[in-house]
């Protein structure tokens, strides 16, 4: 069983910066993929991006060039920094873990909201 815990949502003017962390415990961090999901009321969740196992990141065309997923192993969590946001971004964020190595997500935090005024 693993447990996700988010942090760092907010308030912030269009153009800011924030950054999220999302803390893992339980099983072998650094053997997972970590993705980040969104959803904004009644929309449905979508993907924001992802960071594999051995580092690479992937993104959705919304967030690229904004947004960047890292990851630190000693410390068992993965970061969200979003850049030059956007009242569109405002949505729960949600982090998750996949265990495999492509398919569905297996375990997902609680959430943090990220609001954005414009």
């Amino acid at each position: 069983q693993v447990q996700l815990v988010e942090s760092g949502g907010g308030l912030v003017q269009a153009g800011g910066s924030l950054r999220l962390s999302c803390a893992a415990s339980g099983g072998t961090f650094s053997n997972y993929d970590m993705g980040w999901f969104r959803q904004a009321p009644g929309k449905e969740r979508e993907f924001v991006g992802a960071i594999k196992r051995g580092g690479t990141t992937y993104y959705a065309d919304s967030v690229k060039g904004r947004f960047t997923i890292s990851r630190d192993n000693a410390k068992n969590t993965v970061y969200l920094q979003m850049n030059n946001l956007k009242p569109e971004d405002t949505a729960k964020y949600y982090c998750a873990v996949r265990q495999g190595t492509f398919g569905q997500y297996d375990y997902w935090g609680q959430g943090t909201q990220v609001t954005i005024s414009s």
